[in-house]
């Protein structure tokens, strides 16, 4: 397990907002997609505590393949509508869940994960990038300050690639 960043925050938004400001800094003009969701996934798993993986799914035209993360190794392939990653890519919402056994069709990639958040990427112009995942090895880790937070990451992320 990793720890939190030694500096103090008053609040979680105030961190979220201090991560963004660095995911911004980290992509500003780096054109390629993989270095970016590298060092984002990176970004987040070493700020935010109780984390065991955080990364993406990018979704190929047909499902969503693993693509760069922090943690142990993931399940591949995962269908649209399938589990929390399917269903955030399939329904294009947030999806907060604070006990993964509770959530019907949920994939184990890993036993020890708990809960989850997962934000769909969807592209300017409409498409389906992908989705961002998190998970932790504690129940009822994520809030709707999470949500608020991973959200303005995702879009900071988003509009980087937009950029492209």
């Amino acid at each position: 397990m990793h720890e939190l960043k030694t500096q103090a925050y008053a609040s979680k938004r105030e961190h979220y907002e201090d991560l963004c400001s660095q995911a911004r800094g980290l992509m500003e003009g780096e054109p390629d997609m993989i270095a970016n969701a590298a060092n984002f996934s990176a970004l987040v798993y070493h700020s935010l505590s109780d984390l065991n993986w955080s990364g993406f799914y990018l979704y190929d035209g047909n499902e969503l393949v693993v693509g760069p993360f922090q943690g142990k190794p993931a399940c591949i392939r995962i269908a649209l509508g399938r589990g929390v990653c399917g269903t955030a890519a399939q329904s294009r919402q947030t999806q907060v869940v604070r006990d993964v056994h509770a959530f019907d069709g949920h994939i184990a990639c890993d036993a020890a994960s708990q809960s989850e958040i997962v934000v769909p990427l969807v592209r300017a112009d409409g498409s389906l990038f992908g989705v961002w995942d998190v998970d932790s090895p504690s129940i009822a880790r994520f809030d709707d300050e999470d949500r608020a937070g991973m959200e303005a990451l995702c879009a900071v992320f988003m509009a980087a690639i937009d950029k492209r």
